[in-house]
């Protein structure tokens, strides 16, 4: 078995998988934020191979996570969850007192296991369902 390494990247690493897991029929720069330089971006690697990215984003005491996403042929195998602990134990460790994100709504089942609560706040975007899910951090 392959060991799993994760380590902060280069925003530009992400792109790919954000591009192959989460907007494949859309052009390859629409996976590009226009704050990434201003994120701090992880990686989860099986073995050498890049296969889940997830990207990071400080406001005062609170982070938000963005492009959360794993290669298609790598999910249900829980890389996504491994690659979260390490997010929520990260954003801990500087004091934050919440991460949240805009979840597809299909997913909320997903981050509900570790602890996201849903906020009344949904929408609808690039042709899915989103809801805001939270997680207060107890430190």
């Amino acid at each position: 078995m392959p060991a799993i390494q994760i380590e902060q990247i280069q925003p530009s690493l992400t792109w790919r998988i954000r591009h192959e897991a989460m907007y494949p029929d859309m052009p390859y720069d629409s996976v590009k934020l226009d704050d990434d330089n201003k994120g701090i971006h992880f990686g989860l690697y099986i073995g050498d191979q890049l296969s889940a990215v997830v990207s990071l984003f400080e406001q005062g005491d609170t982070y938000q996570f963005r492009k959360f996403a794993t290669l298609p042929e790598e999910q249900g195998k829980g890389y996504g969850s491994q690659l979260l602990a390490h997010l929520i134990a990260f954003v801990k460790k500087t004091g934050a007192k919440k991460i949240w994100c805009n979840a597809r709504v299909n997913a909320a089942p997903f981050y509900a296991k570790f602890g996201f609560q849903k906020t009344d706040t949904t929408f609808f975007q690039n042709g899915f369902d989103f809801v805001i899910m939270e997680l207060e951090l107890y430190i």
